[in-house]
């Protein structure tokens, strides 16, 4: 809503509630921060709410409006999170992070990830990790933590006091379980399923059986419609590594000719293996540019087959190419062409999946005066770039990425060192260049109005040559701290 109305929309602290309708009533069906301090409650009669609060503010769920951008939010925790990703309830997302936390540094980390780029575009979230669906749903909702990473193998311990309404039930089984005197999951969880049943139905024990691990919850991945598919579904079920490769491979070739068919070509594919217990194994792999190369894909998702576990065998299949790119062909001289540069696309593909996205890059020049941020991490198939050093004040051949304190002898404010300690060693300087000074960039922050450090070429009894800076001019203490670092190495 807020995104819509731009600068018309109403202020933070406005109370501000979405109108739906429960049967023939209109009633809140979402509201802000400031809707709930002022005492407005979820499903309360609007007619209520605006008698109680003057200056209320209305506005008409659009729930289609709403399931659009929570598919479109799916489909971005797909892109960056993991290949299982799919709306979750009216409110929420839910993301296997098997085998793709690490990617992220672990699963706090990767919580922590998520909720910083939601905040970022103005979504407030709380995000739970668990070993089912129904526990992680649970504890996101209802655990009153911001980030939850619940340990494995304790989820009857951490769900337990949650009430009977975090395991997904209607709201007439939960006001039916409230008669019955269950308030908590763990008191719905004691009691013997048989009764249950016979009183309530069976949806309370299924949830249960779900939240607790006993039965299996697939999720069905989220898919964009235009994304280009191929599938194939198995009479019997399969698991053997060989045969699942060349099937594998055979989707590869069928997915490659319907990209062929609209000029596409795949910069990522996900293969879902469903296996016969409902559970989806996922194998993903990422290329540098698009392609649509059959025999260079069907090899890099067939290394990822090792960590596919197929179970008691697999039943279906299905590769999917989100975010196709186009890709179209260019005429090369008949004869050859010396010229031509040379396609590594291949090579980074090959090891940018096997090493981890991130871990194949090349380095760039970046505008800085800074020499720890005038180098910067770009794709292995940018452009080549000159760097922007000056000439007559060269840069060490090893720049460290982060500069090493030493203890030296010098004399203030411009003199270069007479000798310094680095790692235990000290070395006496035989002849050193400087100082060369560079400020602070206070354009990107205030604390670097008044920096400057000093940069000086030294080199040592043993001709080895260093490139050392004082933080700071070395008279006034606004500058830096006047201590001395180690930058790099020259050849």
């Amino acid at each position: 809503m807020r995104r819509s109305l731009g600068k018309s929309a109403p202020p933070p602290d406005v109370p501000v509630v979405m109108v739906g309708r429960v049967g023939r009533r209109r009633a809140v069906a979402s509201l802000n921060t400031a809707a709930v301090e002022a005492g407005v409650r979820l499903g309360q009669a609007v007619a209520h709410a605006s008698a109680m609060v003057p200056g209320l503010v209305l506005q008409d769920l659009d729930a289609d409006g709403d399931a659009a951008a929570l598919h479109r939010l799916a489909l971005w925790a797909q892109r960056l999170y993991s290949p299982i990703a799919a709306p979750d309830a009216l409110d929420g997302l839910v993301i296997d992070a098997t085998g793709a936390a690490h990617l992220r540094g672990g699963e706090e980390k990767m919580l922590i990830d998520i909720r910083s780029r939601l905040e970022k575009v103005g979504l407030q979230s709380q995000v739970a990790i668990a070993d089912t669906w129904g526990a992680a749903h649970a504890l996101a909702r209802y655990s009153r933590r911001a980030i939850y990473v619940a340990d494995p193998g304790v989820i009857g311990r951490v769900i337990s006091d949650l009430p009977v309404v975090a395991l997904r039930l209607p709201v007439a089984t939960v006001e039916a379980l409230g008669r019955l005197g269950f308030d908590t999951v763990g008191e719905l969880e004691a009691t013997p399923k048989g009764p249950l049943t016979h009183r309530i139905g069976y949806a309370p024990v299924r949830r249960l059986d779900q939240a607790f691990g006993r039965h299996a919850e697939p999720i069905e991945p989220v898919m964009a419609s235009e994304t280009l598919t191929a599938r194939r579904a198995f009479a019997e079920p399969i698991g053997a590594p060989e045969t699942m490769a060349r099937y594998v491979t055979q989707l590869v070739a069928e997915l490659c000719a319907a990209l062929e068919a609209v000029s596409l070509g795949a910069r990522r594919l996900d293969a879902y293996f469903v296996r016969v217990d409902n559970r989806t194994e996922t194998a993903r792999i990422a290329m540098a540019s698009p392609t649509r190369d059959a025999k260079r894909l069907a090899r890099l998702l067939c290394e990822k087959l090792e960590n596919v576990d197929p179970g008691f065998g697999v039943e279906k299949i299905i590769l999917a190419a989100p975010g196709a790119e186009s890709l179209v062909f260019k005429q090369t001289e008949s004869l050859g062409d010396n010229n031509a540069p040379t396609d590594l696309s291949a090579l980074v593909d090959t090891l940018t999946n096997r090493l981890g996205a991130g871990q194949v890059y090349r380095l760039a020049s970046a505008e800085s005066d800074l020499p720890e941020r005038s180098v910067r991490a770009a794709s292995a198939l940018d452009a080549v770039e000159e760097f922007c050093w000056p000439l007559d004040w060269p840069r060490p051949s090893r720049l460290f990425a982060r500069p090493e304190p030493v203890e030296t002898v010098a004399l203030l404010p411009d003199a270069p060192p007479a000798a310094f300690t680095w790692r235990g060693v000290r070395r006496r300087v035989r002849c050193a260049d400087g100082p060369e000074r560079v400020f602070g960039e206070w354009w990107k922050a205030d604390a670097e109005l008044a920096r400057s450090r000093d940069y000086y070429q030294v080199e040592d009894d043993a001709g080895e040559r260093f490139w050392l800076y004082r933080d700071g001019d070395g008279e006034d203490p606004a500058t830096g701290t006047q201590r001395w670092f180690i930058a790099g190495i020259f050849a």
